[in-house]
């Protein structure tokens, strides 16, 4: 008997991983053409929540692929381990019915882990286990303690809870939230500082010689940089354990995480953000920059519902998910939606038409996504992937600048440019925002961009860590690096390049500027004057040329290498006047004339054009590029603090740059015919009438 029921109990416990290489196609993810809604559940929603019902909305907004909880913070299901706290509210096992219901619908599930904390009971039996402060805070939400990625439940239970999950469930992937080393309290909006648990003392002490832990975040000091490869390796460690560990259970089963390493799909998130401007251009600055960076990854960029953390129950408004959306889907990434807890008795179902309208539509014409090259010549430098504070503003004015003018980029983080040789020299010009630091590897594919020909725009403070780079680059040896520019003017007077201030010989400076001795570029301009004078208009004036210049161009070779040490982006972003937005492109076009030549449009600046060669994403399809599409993005509802409706945009004309006569050009959505011409390399016609989307495909 005993033989018996070992023998019953292996099998049954062999099925579910048969099942799972039984049931799931090759790669599924490869195809890049995720439709994904995320169901966030609350703990007590694991009470009521209909597998039926639950499966007939995703079938309704065209969804396939759920993301649903499984486990780590609280397991959603009957766990038998000792170190998983499970939710008190699940009473059935719901998570085996909406398995099996989802794959009878063909909608893949992946689920969802959370390893970043633990229930206070966990937190009771192993204090060590969890995150402490550089002043022995711990970092705690209500019930939950964060922990330590070191410690034993992040390098030990974690992997026996997705153990236990994959053996029970024929699951399609698994999907890691918040994975890496916490220094804020997300959730609070409270920076907590680097963990100094024990666990992480001990390690790094043996990865770097005997050194202790630093306890600031300083880019330019050694220890802070000997840390961040430390945090590197043991991340890249633990996800190759974790990929190793899921790829042995099911080859088919697909890791979606934040992270580069050891994942198959690196997800992203546009998130409403509280504070002013709006930034409208958040899902096609993710995708871009995700997908560039890591070009061997499917990118998939979640539209969060909430509103805010403290928000959760209100979503944004339906234009603004619009707009998110349509950017997934023109840069190049699937659908991604977040939303907080079951689609039944939802708290804010305005966008639930939206959502079904926008999905139907990828899931009509899904042949038209999802494989795009770039056809963009200019690279703009994003602070990491998660950009904050000013070099974010910097960064944003950058790309909001190039939005407007029509003109195609692509995005690189900094600190994977060593990785991206290959794609920086063939640019013609890169753009650094006010990026102060590149590790070794980043300067030397930088330098060679540049010895091939590619022109080089560095704004405000960039690469002040490496001063010998400062000048090698531009011929710039600093005096001082922060000056208030408030009261400060520049002088546009070579009109060779500033072509456009007519009526204008002095512009305003805010923010910050550096001063620098430029005696060793190859020319100089814009003249800085000083502050004056404040006060009544009697006073005011005494405006005088300090002697100092904000443009310094230096040659390398048939390359240009040109600094702005001043907020160019950052002031456009913050105050949206076009003489910060023109002396950038004034500056770009001088160095490379072609910048606005891709695509030439008298479209509104708030029309989005987003131009990429495509092909067919079909199976059969082995042809790498069918043509070009082209889409435009109704931008004009964005008002001061409202996503409002668009107004509608008439006769907007296109010559676009294709070096082919199409056989056809087609407007997608309503399936007609485009009049249009060729002549000298351009496809020339008119998009009638722009509502809120609208996709024009050139065919080969």
């Amino acid at each position: 008997m005993r033989t018996i029921l070992f023998l019953l109990t292996a099998l049954i416990l062999w099925l579910p991983g048969r099942a799972q290489q039984q049931t799931t196609d090759p790669g599924w993810w490869k195809r890049n053409n995720l439709r994904v809604i995320q169901t966030n559940l609350p703990d007590y929603e694991a009470a009521t929540l209909n597998p039926d019902s639950l499966v007939t909305d995703l079938v309704k907004f065209s969804a396939n692929t759920l993301i649903i909880n499984a486990g780590g913070i609280m397991a959603f299901y009957p766990t038998k381990l000792p170190y998983q706290y499970r939710n008190p509210y699940v009473k059935r096992d719901f998570l085996k019915d909406v398995v099996a219901k989802c794959h009878q619908q063909g909608i893949k599930v992946i689920v969802r882990f959370d390893f970043s904390r633990v229930h206070e009971s966990i937190y009771k039996a192993h204090p060590d286990w969890c995150y402490l402060s550089p002043k022995g805070e711990r970092m705690t939400n209500p019930g939950m303690y964060t922990v330590s990625i070191n410690g034993p439940y992040v390098q030990q239970c974690a992997f026996g809870i997705v153990s236990e999950v994959m053996d029970i469930y024929p699951i399609d992937g698994i999907f890691l939230n918040m994975p890496g080393y916490q220094v804020n309290n997300t959730y609070e909006g409270r920076y907590m500082g680097i963990d100094q648990n024990e666990y992480d003392k001990k390690r790094f002490a043996k990865f770097s010689g005997g050194k202790a832990l630093p306890v600031e975040e300083n880019k330019a000091d050694n220890l802070y940089q000997q840390y961040l490869a430390f945090k590197k390796f043991t991340l890249d460690e633990w996800g190759k354990r974790l990929y190793t560990l899921v790829k042995s259970k099911n080859p088919q089963a697909a890791i979606c995480t934040y992270t580069d390493q050891y994942v198959d799909i690196i997800r992203h998130e546009t998130q409403a953000v509280p504070t002013l401007p709006l930034w409208p251009y958040s899902a096609a600055d993710n995708v871009n920059n995700a997908g560039t960076t890591f070009p061997d990854h499917i990118i998939s960029n979640a539209s969060i519902q909430q509103i805010s953390f403290q928000s959760r129950y209100n979503a944004i408004e339906p234009e603004e998910i619009s707009i998110r959306l349509y950017q997934n889907m023109a840069h190049g990434s699937g659908l991604d939606l977040s939303m907080m807890g079951d689609t039944r008795g939802y708290e804010d179902e305005r966008n639930f038409k939206t959502i079904e309208k926008i999905y139907g539509l990828h899931k009509k014409y899904e042949p038209y996504f999802g494989r795009y090259t770039s056809i963009a010549k200019i690279a703009v430098i994003a602070p990491g992937s998660w950009p904050n504070g000013t070099p974010m503003q910097e960064y944003r004015g950058i790309q909001q600048i190039l939005q407007e003018a029509h003109i195609p980029f692509d995005i690189i983080e900094d600190n994977q440019l060593q990785n991206r040789g290959d794609k920086l020299k063939n640019y013609k010009v890169i753009i650094l925002p006010d990026i102060t630091f590149l590790n070794d590897g980043g300067v030397k594919q930088l330098k060679a961009a540049i010895a091939n020909g590619t022109n080089l725009i560095a704004t405000n403070i960039a690469l002040n860590d490496n001063p010998a780079l400062l000048s090698q680059l531009f011929g710039a040896k600093l005096k001082s690096l922060t000056n208030d520019a408030a009261g400060n003017y520049l002088v546009p007077e070579d009109r060779a390049i500033f072509k456009n201030f007519r009526g204008q010989t002095m512009l305003f400076m805010k923010y910050n500027l550096a001063l620098y001795d430029f005696s060793s570029a190859d020319k100089t301009g814009l003249p800085l004057l000083a502050k004056g004078r404040t006060g009544p208009p009697e006073i005011i004036g005494g405006h005088d040329v300090t002697g100092d210049k904000m443009m310094a161009i230096k040659q390398h070779g048939a390359a240009e290498a040109v600094l702005l040490p001043f907020n160019a982006g950052r002031l456009y972003y913050n105050n949206g006047y076009q003489e910060h937005k023109q002396i950038l492109l004034d500056v770009l076009n001088n160095i490379y004339p072609d910048a606005g030549k891709q695509l030439i449009t008298n479209a509104h600046p708030k029309v989005e054009t987003v131009l990429q060669q495509y092909a067919k994403n079909t199976p059969a399809n082995k042809i790498n590029n069918n043509g070009l599409i082209l889409h435009l993005i109704n931008l004009t509802g964005v008002s001061s603090t409202s996503y409002l409706p668009p107004l509608p945009v008439y006769n907007i004309s296109l010559k676009i740059k294709s070096g082919y006569k199409p056989a056809r050009v087609t407007d997608l959505l309503n399936g007609r015919p485009v009049k249009f011409t060729y002549a000298d390399g351009y496809v020339n016609f008119t998009a009638d009438r722009l509502d809120d989307y609208k996709i024009i495909v050139m065919d080969k």
